[in-house]
């Protein structure tokens, strides 16, 4: 917490000086005329722009991510456990990706990214060797692998219609992200891809209105269709899947924009562990023990959403989205049952701008998640499909981390409130809070996690969560941040799983 607070001291200092300089700035200085002169580049614009561009058939592109990170009871919401060697987190993450495009045609290229990324842990133990609490070591460094997360074929005008066609590994993220961003939530924010066939159609006549249709394929071992080279048989996602997705975005109304969608998904357990740790009865990875949170789903979601400006002020806007879900998918509680699913989730979200200088801006949000009652023969667990990504926070996916086994929000009421203002030209701050329920309490005759995290028979009070971000975009191609935040957990978990929880993030990206 030294390291927190000295980092939020500092950071406010430049804040106040960074202020009172914009403040002072009132005109901008003369220009100078440029007329009739050529600005000499320098050598290493030079190498940008060639690199950028070496021939008229190719373009690349390359960016660097720095990130470090601390946390505290991040998901077991308990100092003492193992004496608070697993309690601690703390490690570095530098991400290097490369990307190319090379155009075949007017209408056709070929896209490929290559990403790498390795980590460096100090904490906690379970992460720096195989068993987690029988090994003790204080360090480790993985050198991870290097991935193709983009491999694609692009084709525009198919058929000399307004289609265009995206075949292979691609990234797709749907309206805001809600149910369709991340594909490979295991490996958290090294690859969100998704291995999937993507059409998308303009309908003729309908200005700004497109459909898309897409099906995907999603392996949990990423190695199934690309090789990695230095492959260490990462699993980046919990079951295998295959999916069909139709999505209509209606952006023809100014005032409003329309969304629609249907969702058949269909999971397959992969039938070993591949986490290390608490997650995993034995001491070493791909054990063939069955895996208790990779489980066989038929998922059909239907959905839609609205967003736009309220009426036509220029200051309130706002987002409504909602899907009911049916079909069988396997009992929540670890039982293997199949039962039929009824679920119900919706995210809201109303924004005032104040459209001033400093782009203030307030907003409240309310979302449900159905969860599953445990006294019904039925689940009514809303399933994320693809959304498990920190979309409002941090803390909030690592704290169902034993709880779903997946980092799988589900079983939830969210209320939340936050403000945004730009302190400086080049400095933004961001401030959230959220009060987070449980619609049901699910795991209330479930014995506590191995690592002593409990539920409570009755509570329903997940907890308080805050969080506080300063973005500072140094330049237009270096860009950082500071991510804080704390949550203090409700009457949901056991008296001794409410112990307050921190997580620090410090990242800087730079793009080439």
């Amino acid at each position: 917490m030294k390291k927190v607070w000295t980092l939020l001291v500092c950071l406010i200092t430049a804040i106040i000086f960074n202020s009172i300089s914009f403040a002072q700035t009132t005109t901008p200085p003369p220009e100078t005329s440029t007329v009739g002169t050529i600005q000499p580049q320098s050598g290493f614009e030079q190498f940008r722009n060639w690199f950028h561009n070496p021939t008229d058939w190719l373009t690349m592109g390359a960016d660097l991510r720095v990130r470090y990170t601390y946390g505290w009871n991040l998901d077991t919401l308990k100092s003492d456990t193992l004496n608070g060697r697993a309690s601690k987190w703390a490690w570095y993450q530098n991400r290097t990706r490369l990307w190319q495009k090379f155009k075949l045609h007017d209408d056709v290229d070929f896209n490929i990214r290559y990403t790498w990324e390795f980590r460096v842990w100090d904490s906690p133990e379970r992460k720096n060797g195989n068993g987690g609490a029988a090994e003790v070591r204080t360090h480790s460094t993985d050198f991870g692998e290097i991935v193709f997360d983009n491999f694609n074929l692009t084709v525009r005008n198919l058929g000399n219609m307004p289609l265009t066609m995206v075949a292979g590994r691609q990234d797709i993220m749907l309206g805001e992200g809600w149910l369709i961003a991340d594909a490979t939530p295991l490996d958290a924010a090294r690859t969100a891809y998704f291995d999937a066939l993507r059409f998308t159609y303009a309908i003729p006549g309908k200005d700004k209105t497109t459909l898309d249709l897409i099906y995907v394929e999603n392996r949990a071992s990423e190695d199934w269709a690309l090789q990695p080279i230095n492959n260490r048989g990462t699993v980046i996602t919990q079951q295998d899947e295959r999916a069909v997705i139709a999505y209509l975005t209606d952006k023809s109304n100014p005032n409003m924009t329309l969304e629609g969608y249907f969702i058949l998904k269909n999971d397959n357990p992969i039938d070993y562990n591949p986490v290390a740790g608490f997650l995993s009865p034995a001491p070493n990875g791909r054990d063939r023990l069955p895996n208790s949170w990779s489980k066989k789903a038929t998922i059909y979601t239907f959905g839609g959403a609205l967003s736009g400006p309220l009426g036509k002020s220029e200051h309130w806007k706002y987002r409504t989205e909602a899907a009911i879900q049916t079909g069988t998918k396997q009992d929540q509680r670890g039982n293997r049952d199949m039962q039929n699913l009824m679920a119900f989730g919706t995210n809201n979200r109303l924004e005032y701008h104040f459209n001033d200088a400093r782009k203030n801006r307030l907003r409240v949000g309310l979302e449900y998640l159905s969860g599953d009652d445990p006294g019904s023969n039925k689940n009514e667990a809303f399933d994320p499909l693809w959304g498990e990504w920190p979309r409002n926070s941090e803390i909030l996916l690592y704290t169902y981390n034993l709880e779903t086994m997946v980092g799988e929000v589900t079983n939830l009421y969210r209320l939340g409130f936050g403000h945004s203002i730009q302190l400086t030209e080049k400095l933004s701050m961001d401030t959230d809070y959220h009060l987070l329920w449980a619609a049901e309490n699910s795991l209330k005759d479930v014995p506590n996690h191995p690592s002593g995290l409990g539920w409570s028979d009755s509570g329903k009070m997940r907890g308080q969560l805050g969080s506080l971000v300063f973005k500072y975009n140094v330049s237009k191609n270096l860009k950082t941040h500071l991510w804080l935040e704390a949550f203090q957990p409700g009457d949901y978990y056991a008296s001794t799983s409410r112990d307050m929880v921190y997580f620090m993030r410090i990242n800087m990206d730079y793009t080439f």
